[in-house]
């Protein structure tokens, strides 16, 4: 699969597409050759996924009631919300 239509898949189409290469791969039965092409498209798809979550996370905002109204405040996580 070619770089720029990499950048096209929506986030569900690019996971769908990473976890067919890894079953591909833990089955075992593909040459040398092409389980390298399998690893790095898969590689490819993944850094993908986590950009497309990353900008997704910072969009997301939460709106917080205060004094004067309401107000925009970045999304935290869970996580970074307990300190851990």
């Amino acid at each position: 699969m070619k770089a720029e239509s990499l950048e096209e898949l929506s986030f569900e189409e690019a996971m769908q597409r990473l976890e067919s290469i890894v079953s591909k791969l833990e089955n075992g039965d593909v040459p040398l050759e092409t389980a390298i092409d399998l690893f790095q498209e898969g590689m490819k798809l993944s850094q993908l996924c986590g950009g497309k979550l990353e900008q997704v996370e910072s969009k997301i905002e939460l709106l917080v009631e205060s004094e004067n109204g309401f107000q925009k405040k970045p999304f935290v996580s869970a996580n970074e919300d307990k300190g851990e």
